[in-house]
């Protein structure tokens, strides 16, 4: 019976020191990405062949795919995306919003938005800060708005990794009005500008009389968790001022990123 036991509990040991290598792999590919198995042994004191067979684990859980542009580097899927720790979509990310959020409103005087990611096709509004214009924006707390569709999801969309992009413009995007982009090259095109500039325009593309600017928050790995927006009436958009209000939305929003 104490032998028994004895084996019971050095199995138990393995079993667990084999769980906490798969997690700290995936979290230095999380970290590194796209990233080989040369570099990731660097990081380790596993051997190469322990590293491979961690490797092929994950990518058959789903959780790691190997880079389109090169079978030998990792990243992690689009599912390893969805698992966050509660707290980034939820009291420290609404608290490090607070300030950022007001002093953005009273710096243009519209509506401002914080919205987080949603399942990879989605943008969930989780606060608002109203401005005091008698013409301006609504949306409830909750309100869930498309990915590709508005500034805070393209602003998003732009920073996820290839395999969530590929995932993503897999699918067909909704066209919601003459407006919304649905070619994937032109979709492609806006992501590759808002990479550069380091803001996205959403002009009447989802609904057609709201118009938005929009740039993303990073958690602490620096992956795009949620996107901070200047929501206005379409009437009162001018593209002219678009490129200082990205500024500003940039700054607001890099001030509430868990990495800053």
């Amino acid at each position: 019976m104490e032998g028994h036991s004895d084996n019971t509990g050095k199995r138990s040991t393995s079993q667990m020191s084999s769980a906490i290598r798969t997690f700290r792999v995936l979290e230095e590919v999380s970290r590194l990405q796209p990233v080989s198995l040369g570099e990731l042994s660097h990081a380790f004191d596993y051997s190469k062949s322990t590293l491979q067979r961690t490797l092929r684990t994950l990518e058959a859980a789903g959780w790691l795919v190997r880079n389109g542009s090169d079978s030998a580097q990792w990243e992690v899927s689009s599912r390893a995306l969805l698992v966050r720790p509660q707290a980034l979509t939820g009291g420290e990310l609404l608290a490090r919003a607070q300030g950022p959020m007001i002093w953005l409103r009273n710096q243009v005087e519209e509506t401002i938005h914080l919205t987080a990611l949603n399942e990879l096709d989605s943008m969930v509004l989780i606060h608002r800060v109203d401005c005091d214009q008698v013409v301006r924006t609504f949306s409830p707390i909750g309100d869930r708005s498309p990915i590709h569709a508005t500034s805070t999801g393209k602003a998003v969309l732009a920073y996820l990794p290839e395999s969530a992009l590929t995932s993503i413009l897999s699918k067909q995007p909704e066209k919601y009005n003459a407006h919304t982009a649905t070619d994937r090259d032109s979709l492609a095109q806006q992501l590759r500008e808002i990479r550069r500039v380091g803001y996205a325009v959403n002009d009447r593309e989802y609904r057609s009389s709201v118009s938005a600017i929009g740039a993303p928050i990073f958690d602490a790995s620096g992956a795009p968790i949620a996107g901070l927006c200047i929501s206005m009436p379409s009437s009162r958009y001018d593209a002219s001022q678009s490129r200082r209000l990205g500024k500003l939305v940039r700054q607001a929003a890099d001030q509430i990123s868990i990495g800053s």
